[in-house]
């Protein structure tokens, strides 16, 4: 076993702004040890790995989802991060899960389907008889808050303000949290404002929306408290924005690469929700999770320390080619693979991804017939590979129609 670090391979992507380059860095390290020394911490690469200590009750999410490693330990948004339900453990996340997800089924999330055709069709039909159209700015980045604000039963007319809002929370998930606090704690604090007057509305006439069943959630007597509903409000805003457009356009960008296959989904439309796995398979904009062995553990090889930060790559186990077989090829067709790990595992599998596929699902049903013949007009670029990544801009032409 290994206890010194210094035999291990080392991994560093996160100044590349290119996907695939940075999946030929991995593949390296993965190809010399399913565990790589990155610049913040142990990397485990390989699928099994990945997915055994996502399911493993020995490993937990660190405390402030590595705020600690920024030098922030204290202050209004480490407070608001620790009880966050992504940064709990324990009973008490368990508790507010099994409460939410009494409200965030797929029954609950398939009824937006419509909704999700509407808002992708009404942001594709100014581009069509054009036939240029740049994915991220024009379809990908206004996709999701519609829908998400739908979900809640927010008012349209608010829409922008909560975009704006959830982009400036979810900088919490980069890596330069101490230079942007302030940003987030204030965004953080008027959308709590603004969720406070809107569950006091609801509590008075509750809907058939996502915010009237989670105060109506209920298990064993317990309920939801009126702080717990703000915090789950912002939280699930901001998981369900910025992961689904960012995904959205890393997809669109590479069936761009792939006209062939652009071609089979759109006269195949019953194949595109398989295509959503091995999209996010191939080309994720989530690359890890992070984790923290409760106890010294022995791992690949290598002993891992009680409470040390580990960074479980996903992005790498989706590619490993011991579990699928040309891993750097796209397929939409591609059957029989083992499940792609982009959305996590364990208790902390993502509460959302019944409604990211639907999202994704529709949203490529109508650009895939809508915008035949695709081609780029410039470079895609990406942004850093560190929490939410993907493409900064998509420019590409198509042939224009009605």
């Amino acid at each position: 076993m290994t206890t010194l670090r210094t035999g291990l391979p080392t991994v560093d992507y996160f100044s590349v702004d290119d996907p695939e380059e940075a999946h030929r860095i991995i593949a390296a390290a993965r190809d010399r040890g399913p565990v790589a020394l990155g610049p913040r911490g142990l990397e485990i690469l390989s699928y099994d790995l990945v997915r055994n200590v996502l399911r493993d009750s020995r490993f937990a999410t660190p405390l402030g989802l590595g705020l600690a490693e920024q030098g922030i330990t204290s202050g209004p948004v480490w407070d608001r991060v620790v009880t966050s339900l992504l940064g709990l453990e324990g009973e008490d996340h368990h508790r507010l899960r099994r409460l939410v997800s009494k409200a965030f089924t797929p029954r609950a999330s398939a009824r937006l389907r419509q909704t999700c055709v509407q808002v992708i069709s009404d942001l594709v039909d100014p581009h069509t008889a054009a036939g240029t159209v740049d994915i991220v700015a024009d379809i990908a980045r206004p996709y999701p808050i519609p829908i998400i604000c739908a979900l809640l039963g927010t008012p349209a007319r608010d829409w922008r303000r909560i975009s704006e809002w959830a982009d400036d929370i979810f900088k919490v998930f980069n890596w330069n949290v101490a230079e942007d606090a302030d940003d987030i704690e204030r965004a953080w604090r008027e959308l709590d404002n603004y969720h406070d007057v809107l569950v006091q509305s609801r509590r008075d006439n509750l809907t058939d929306d996502l915010l009237s069943d989670l105060i109506r959630a209920e298990a064993d007597g317990d309920r939801l408290t009126h702080d717990e509903l703000l915090k789950l409000a912002a939280g699930l805003l901001t998981a369900g924005t910025d992961t689904t457009r960012n995904q959205l356009a890393a997809a669109v960008g590479v069936l761009c690469d792939h006209p062939d296959q652009w071609e089979l989904l759109a006269a195949h439309p019953e194949l595109i929700p398989p295509a959503v796995e091995e999209l996010m398979r191939l080309r994720p904009v989530t690359f890890s999770a992070l984790r923290s062995p409760r106890e010294d553990v022995e791992l690949g090889g290598v002993r891992l320390r009680a409470g040390e930060m580990i960074i479980v790559n996903t992005a790498a186990a989706n590619r490993d080619p011991a579990v699928f077989d040309d891993p750097d090829r796209l397929d939409v067709t591609r059957d029989g693979a083992a499940p792609m790990l982009t959305f996590g595992g364990g208790v902390h599998y993502c509460l959302g991804a019944h409604l990211a596929r639907i999202e994704l699902v529709e949203a490529l049903t109508v650009i895939t017939q809508r915008m035949p013949n695709p081609r780029r007009t410039a470079p895609e670029r990406w942004k850093p590979l560190v929490g939410i990544s993907g493409p900064v801009s998509l420019p590409i032409a198509f042939d224009p129609g009605p």
